[in-house]
Order: structure tokens, then C-alpha cells, then sequence
């Protein structure tokens, strides 16, 4: 999950004209996107090693240490270091992004997350799912639609209470807009609605996204170190 995503709307199909009317809005988005369609697979990988690390620097290293580290296989993620502590660190693709997002086959994309156990059990599943889809070639629309049997069969697990993640790598790049973005840390609750926790208010540090494909709603807060300590003043953007 990635700053773009805060611009994440998704259209709901009340009756067939809604629906179709969404269809033609997304096909239109797609032919105006840098990004129209999916890359070569090659594009999106990276070499273990610097995947690691790129992964670990997520997190300050008191916590990813001691993470379980995934790195991008050609059909899934794949665990490449067993953890002792319950977080899990990944670098993830592009197509964590909402159905709409310009970026969303930006093969550019990396974004640095490293997950506490509850998000790791209960959130690092959906990511998984779409990756799982989109390199066994399914489309964008039906890697939603995985993602939607998923959740209704109940083989993707509702959110744990104090599901949160670490985004705090000055080395990701979150898309041709965000760019590095600033280093923020991500909670994830089951849908609500944002203005509840102040977010998005003026004045509010919070901010938030309602994501009703993945069927929650994600609170970022920036803060002003990066993982490795050094500073990133929040009003130089």
C-alpha cells in the first residue's frame, strides 16, 4: 500500500448501467495511463540481495533484523529469511495499488513495507492474492475479482485489532507522482469512516483512504525520520 492509493475510489455497482459506467471509466483510464498494461515480468524483479536489504529498510533495523524477509518469485513472494519476531518485510509492486491508480503497472514501482505480526497475518494475505493472480496472468479487473472470492469464501482472513505497517525507506519509489514520498507508518482497520479519527481534517496530522475493493480503510501518518535515522523535515514537500 502507497500515498497514491489515498486518491483510490472505487465505483459501486448498484445496477448494470453503474457498472458498465465504471468499466468504460477504467478502460478510458487505461488508455490515458504511462502504464496501460502489465510489463514483462522481468521488469518488476530485482536481485535477491538487493531486494533484501531494499525490504529491510523499511523498518529501523531494531525491528527488520528480526523480520521474516519475502522477495518476489516468478509465481508468489517467497520467504528468503525466516524471522523471529513476527514481522514481515516486503518490497511491494505496483499492483498494490486501487484500480484506478495511473501507476498501477508502473514497473518503476518499489515500495519497502515491513508489516507487524497482525498485519502480517491478517493484511500481507491480500497482497499475496493479488501477486499470486496478476504473475498467473490474470487482468487487473480479475485480480479484484480473486481478491473478492477471497473475501467472501473467507480464504483471505478479516484484519487483526492493531494491524499496522512500517514505511519508513528514503530508498523506495512509490510512483512517477509520490516519488519517495515521506517516511510514514500505515494502520489498517476494517472499513469506517476516516473523518471518525480526525483524519484528513485541517489541521490533522492523519490521513486516510477508504479502499472498498480490499474492503478497509488505511491511515497513514507521516513522520519526520527515515529508518535509518536521519532526518526528512515534513514541510520541504
Amino acid at each position: 500500500m502507497r500515498p497514491t492509493a489515498l486518491r483510490m475510489f472505487a465505483v459501486s455497482s448498484f445496477t448494470l448501467v453503474v457498472a458498465l459506467s465504471a468499466a468504460c471509466k477504467a478502460q478510458a483510464q487505461d488508455i490515458k495511463s504511462p502504464y496501460p498494461s502489465m510489463a514483462p515480468p522481468e521488469q518488476y524483479m530485482m536481485e535477491g540481495k538487493a531486494e533484501i536489504a531494499l525490504a529491510r529498510s523499511a523498518a529501523p533495523e531494531s525491528i527488520s533484523q528480526d523480520a521474516e524477509v519475502m522477495v518476489l518469485g516468478r509465481r508468489a513472494y517467497e520467504t528468503a529469511i525466516k524471522g523471529k519476531n513476527g514481522f514481515v518485510c516486503i518490497v511491494e509492486r505496483s499492483w498494490a495499488a486501487g484500480i484506478d491508480d495511473p501507476d498501477f503497472w508502473n514497473p518503476k514501482l518499489r515500495a519497502p513495507i515491513c508489516f507487524n505480526p497482525a498485519a502480517a497475518r491478517s493484511y500481507l494475505p491480500l497482497t499475496l492474492r493479488k501477486t499470486e493472480s496478476v504473475l498467473a496472468g490474470r487482468s487487473k479487473a480479475q485480480m479484484f475479482e480473486d481478491v473478492a472470492a477471497g473475501l467472501d469464501n473467507k480464504e483471505l482472513p478479516p484484519l487483526e485489532f492493531g494491524a499496522m505497517a512500517y514505511m519508513m525507506s528514503k530508498r523506495g519509489y512509490l510512483g512517477d507522482s509520490a516519488g519517495h514520498w515521506h517516511p510514514h507508518l500505515m494502520f489498517f482497520l476494517p472499513l469506517t469512516e476516516p473523518v471518525t479519527w480526525g483524519a484528513g481534517v485541517l489541521g490533522s496530522p492523519l490521513i486516510a483512504s477508504k479502499d472498498l475493493e480490499d474492503r478497509l480503510t488505511v491511515f497513514l501518518l507521516p513522520i519526520t525520520r527515515w529508518s535509518d535515522g536521519t532526518a526528512e523535515p515534513l514541510d520541504e514537500h
